[in-house]
């Protein structure tokens, strides 16, 4: 049997690198690696001499350069932006060559695009979207939790964010997110919206812009965000309440983006706003260790009486964690875990099969915490295994 090819675009990208790593490490060789400057691919490639990939010029924004990359690909992961611009531009690419498609981002708008078009599955092809840390991870390790120990799962707080640098896609996703990247030409979620009795709930909630949190050093401005996957994952899980909040550890960024709305709105340039987001970003780093935290705390009941269980996770790079899940997504595709059609990652993947990688990978520090016995659901019986325990006494 031959060995797959696997193109991964914007390979020497922050999140691509890190992909190309998270690939080898799967065992996944003779990989295919596009972006735009030749010696930063070649630097990419010569991590692993032995490894026999490819580089190869490539460029999201131009269909010839695009069609060349995907020809002769079994699968394509994407790691380039701005995902809200791009939308389903590198997965449709990939389609019409007869290659699968990961994008470690896409979201609501590409996955329209796509079943607009005809679904995939009709192909047989695997387009498998929100491959990443944010949407992606952030549901996965919700789902994960929901099985140490509870019976049932009612609500849901969830904390994410951290201190490190913004890449230009991400500032400039940013920018975009504020009018799109939700479902139907909505903007991808809404501040101060929450969930109560399992619908979205507007202005449920406040933001606070000086407090501390256990989960993260020093003070924090602690932004409530509901978002389209936030709300999915209430209904997957059955939850009734789901809070969720963007966490900003540095103040330059805050700052920024309380500003943001007013500025776009004064007709102030999106890529000039995007690159002082970047500078913010830097100066908030600045003689600080970057880090980046999810914290979940489920309650909800074990063997009828009330329980709670929580998870922290620390990394030093969110995109390192995007670059796990999308390589894991690929994996899973190409094992033939996932069915043809079109998939956001946390409904396709296994959610222990992530954990168990990020932890064994180094990627990231995982700690369960609460009331319930983990072991008693099912996927608990294997936790010890997965992260550290810190397992408190009693029920609440």
């Amino acid at each position: 049997m031959s060995t797959p090819v696997i193109g991964v675009l914007g390979a020497s990208g922050a999140v691509g690198r890190a992909a190309v790593r998270e690939l080898r490490a799967l065992g996944r060789t003779g990989l295919r690696l596009g972006g735009r400057t030749a010696s930063a691919l070649c630097a990419v490639a010569g991590e692993d001499p032995g490894g026999h990939d490819e580089s190869v010029w490539a460029d999201a924004t131009a269909p010839d350069g695009l069609r060349a990359f995907t020809e002769g690909c079994d699968i394509v992961l994407n790691c380039v932006g701005p995902t809200y611009r791009l939308r389903a531009t590198v997965a449709a690419a990939a389609l019409a060559a007869g290659a699968h498609c990961v994008d470690v981002a896409g979201d609501d708008p590409a996955a329209e695009d796509l079943l607009k078009d005809g679904d995939p599955a009709r192909e047989g092809r695997t387009v498998v979207l929100s491959a990443g840390a944010l949407p992606g991870l952030s549901s996965l390790l919700p789902r994960w939790l929901a099985g140490q120990g509870l019976d049932t799962a009612t609500a849901l707080s969830a904390h994410c964010g951290g201190l490190e640098t913004c890449s230009p896609t991400v500032a400039r996703d940013l920018m975009l997110s504020l009018t799109s990247g939700g479902a139907d030409g909505a903007a991808y979620g809404e501040a101060l919206a929450a969930v109560r009795g399992g619908r979205r709930v507007p202005r449920a909630l406040r933001t606070a812009e000086d407090t501390e949190h256990p989960a993260f050093p020093g003070r924090v401005a602690l932004q409530p965000y509901l978002s389209g996957e936030s709300e999915r994952l209430a209904h997957v899980l059955g939850l009734d309440r789901l809070d969720w909040y963007n966490v900003h550890p540095g103040p330059a960024v805050r700052a920024l983006l309380n500003r943001l709305p007013a500025s776009l709105a004064a007709g102030d340039d999106p890529a000039a706003l995007a690159d002082r987001l970047i500078l913010a970003a830097d100066l908030d780093l600045a003689g600080r260790t970057p880090y980046y935290v999810m914290d979940f705390a489920l309650s909800g009941t074990a063997s009828g009486q009330p329980a709670t269980a929580g998870l922290t996770l620390r990394a030093a790079s969110s995109y390192r964690l995007t670059a796990a899940v999308g390589a894991l997504s690929v994996d899973a595709v190409l094992r033939g875990a996932v069915p043809a059609g079109v998939h956001f990652a946390c409904d396709v993947l296994d959610p222990r099969v992530v954990v168990r990688h990020l932890r064994s990978r180094g990627a990231a520090e995982l700690r369960l915490t609460g009331t319930a016995t983990a072991g008693s659901g099912p996927a608990g019986a294997d936790a010890d295994a997965d992260v550290d325990m810190d397992v408190e006494e009693g029920v609440l």
